[in-house]
């Protein structure tokens, strides 16, 4: 299966710290709120400087040092909100002091609230910028390394010891929400953070009774889960499931977002906690997900679902059984494409189940699927194409995908992967398999009775996928071949399209040998007198003029060859009994190779020779040399001259150089359609096509290699 980037990076989101505004005092919000700043960011420093003196300095339990240093980390937090002057915090040494601020002064006495001056306020504040700051990766390591990890796991434990919920929760947000930000995709700071114990408390944040907390925890735990086997194992040890299903069933998104992300990172490669999730009952509340009002959480309940789907048949079956493929089937017509590809995601692992296969189309799941395969995007297409490749495992899936123009949607589409380009061809032949018994009676079926529509389709579909024994039965029998040749001559480039298609295909499949693919052996065996006697007055009994020059031949050998000759000799023609013949239409060249093929049964005929030639070898019926003339002259088909060729063909009644030009003229349909004589060659040529199919449609199937 692909994910794409952007799917992939939300199951480690990192969280958006911005300042809670109702959360705070009318004099707290003011110390968020920039001054409008004309100058360059390095106008900055001074400023930073001095905001990072004041933190380094007053580091006591005096409230005028607590107020200052509150001052301090906030004015710093609002700074670094800017991206593009975090660079300029952390090198001006803002970290150190930041972390420092962590944690309560040293001459705070424990359990004495009256003094505590802005209990909790430098804290969070501090973890806010801190937070802020490792928005950029590369100043993740430096925060941790400057002691901050231990700071942030004690912040979390407040709520067991402080005096002001309110602030307490404040802080306990602003420290999981750092750690989230610390630990996003670097898999180091995920293992510091449990060997410093930051699970365990996070875990039991999951039941605080403050929201915000329960979604910083959470968004915490889905961050170390992502991609880090020990953390998700503490986790589940911790006994985090059970929290974690019920946030699933709350009506707040922000909730279930976050609870849906963090099962989801758990179960992610991990068969052991996805049976785990499963028997703790987070199936049902994952399929309610999914017509949440929340994209995020229907586009995670997808993915989760298409994950539990992976378990076994039973969970498959399941999943179908308790009401999720009818939503899933309206996420595929969401705007929103990582809507889309999850819920393909899903189906197309559900489809995998015979069970399921036929429910699946039955909810009307074969449209959407297919009108995804037209995406750009690289995984959505995946999905979709291996969604559809299960459902073609149901015969009467068959039909329906067929009827709605699905083998040629699967033809049409510009698959971007090789993976998705496999999936599509191991559909195809699975499709072939199954166009057999029952299925093929019900396809014989629609194209006698069904609308005309329906009837193309089905034709365009078996011309690409049928068995040769049921060639004569669709495309004789039951009218296919007329269906396509209407399509060839229609208005619609797309029907003309279509049609020199499904024709092309079908004369590959029917004919073995091409005549453009090689050349043929002489038609006729015999004996020949050899090289030797070509122009050989040895024995010779007959003697031809060309261009005025005398070539010496021997009856019996000419008598041999053909019927032209043998009319000459033993006729009543003049040349019976006439010594010298002279040859007046024929080049000397044209003459003395025609004469080596009769005198040897092979000749390499050059391209420009093979027109002349052929000539000939048509006046004196040489079969065998005509039909080398025709093998080497189809090599020279092309756009510009096809027409000409077949003009060519007709004066000389040559088969299989008529044939190679059919073939040529449906296979180039794109470049051929644009040419001004086309439409007047079709029309002129489709009784022959008519001819051509009608006899390759009606041999014996061992008859096809010798057919041409």
């Amino acid at each position: 299966m692909v994910l794409s980037k952007v799917t992939t990076a939300k199951r480690s989101l990192k969280r958006k710290l911005e300042p809670e505004f109702e959360d705070r005092s009318e004099d707290d919000r003011k110390v968020f709120v920039s001054e409008p700043r004309d100058a360059s960011d390095r106008d900055l420093v001074p400023d930073i400087l001095a905001q990072i003196s004041v933190l380094n300095s007053a580091f006591s339990s005096s409230e005028a040092d607590r107020a200052a240093a509150k001052s301090a980390a906030a004015s710093i937090a609002e700074l670094a909100k800017n991206e593009d002057i975090v660079d300029i915090i952390v090198e001006s040494g803002a970290v150190p002091a930041l972390v420092k601020h962590l944690q309560v002064p040293a001459d705070v006495r424990e359990g004495d609230s009256d003094l505590r001056p802005y209990e909790h306020e430098v804290e969070k504040g501090s973890a806010f910028a801190l937070g802020l700051l490792a928005v950029k990766p590369e100043h993740q390591q430096l925060i941790v390394d400057a002691g901050a990890v231990p700071h942030l796991v004690d912040l979390l434990k407040r709520n067991k010891n402080g005096f002001n919920p309110r602030a307490v929760n404040g802080v306990i947000r602003r420290a999981a929400d750092a750690i989230t930000n610390l630990a996003h995709e670097n898999s180091v700071i995920k293992t510091f953070v449990r060997f410093e114990g930051g699970i365990p408390p996070l875990v039991e944040l999951l039941d605080s009774t403050d929201a915000k907390v329960q979604r910083a925890a959470a968004g915490a735990l889905r961050t170390l889960a992502f991609k880090n086997d020990e953390n998700k194992t503490q986790i589940v040890e911790c006994n985090a499931l059970p929290t974690l299903i019920l946030m699933l069933w709350s009506e707040d998104a922000t909730i279930h977002y976050e609870a849906v992300g963090v099962i989801g990172n758990l179960v992610h490669s991990s068969p052991k906690i996805k049976k785990e999730v499963l028997l703790a009952g987070a199936l049902q509340p994952v399929i309610r997900l999914l017509s949440s009002s929340c994209p995020e959480s229907q586009r995670e309940a997808a993915l989760l679902l298409g994950q539990f789907a992976g378990a076994d048949s039973d969970t498959k079956v399941h999943i179908v059984q308790r009401g999720a493929v009818q939503p899933l089937i309206e996420m595929l017509k969401s705007p929103d494409a990582q809507l889309r590809e999850m819920s393909a995601f899903a189906l197309g692992r559900l489809a995998q189940d015979k069970h399921n296969q036929a429910g699946i189309a039955h909810s009307g799941g074969i449209v959407p699927l297919l009108k995804l395969i037209d995406s750009r995007n690289g995984a959505l297409q995946h999905n979709s194409a291996f969604a559809i490749y299960g459902l073609a495992d149901n015969e009467d899936n068959v039909v329906d995908l067929i009827k709605v123009g699905g083998v040629q949607k699967l033809q049409e589409g510009e698959f971007t992967v090789q993976p998705t380009k496999d999936c599509v061809a191991k559909t195809f032949k699975r499709l072939e398999e199954k166009i057999q018994g029952r299925v093929l009676n019900h396809l014989l079926y629609l194209m006698r009775v069904s609308e005309k529509a329906v009837q193309i389709q089905v034709a365009l579909a078996l011309a690409h996928l049928c068995a040769p024994d049921d060639r004569k039965a669709i495309f004789i029998d039951s009218n296919g071949l007329e269906l396509m040749l209407e399509l060839l001559q229609s208005t619609s480039l797309k029907q003309k399209q279509d049609g020199s298609g499904a024709l092309y295909k079908l004369a590959t499949k029917a004919t073995s040998l091409s005549p453009v693919d090689a050349a043929p052996p002489s038609p006729n065996p015999q004996v020949y007198l050899g090289e030797q006697y070509v122009n050989n007055p040895t024995l010779s009994d007959v003697t031809f003029l060309v261009e005025g020059k005398r070539f010496y031949a021997h009856r019996i050998c000419l008598l041999a060859s053909s019927d032209a000759f043998r009319a000459m000799f033993d006729g009543g023609y003049r040349e019976r009994d006439a010594k010298d013949i002279e040859i007046p239409n024929i080049r000397w060249d044209v003459f003395e190779l025609m004469m080596r093929f009769i005198y040897t049964g092979s000749v390499e005929v050059s391209l420009d020779i093979a027109q002349d030639l052929l000539r000939a070898a048509d006046q004196y019926l040489l079969d065998g040399l005509k039909h080398l003339c025709e093998y080497a002259i189809a090599q020279d088909i092309c756009v510009e001259n096809v027409s000409l060729m077949y003009e060519l063909s007709e004066a000389f009644n040559a088969m299989s150089l008529r044939k190679a030009c059919i073939l040529f003229i449906l296979e180039q349909f794109d470049k051929l359609s644009a040419k001004p004589w086309y439409s007047h060659l079709i029309k002129c040529i489709v009784p022959e096509i008519r001819k051509f199919f009608t006899n390759i449609l009606t041999k014996p199937i061992q008859a096809d290699l010798q057919q041409l």
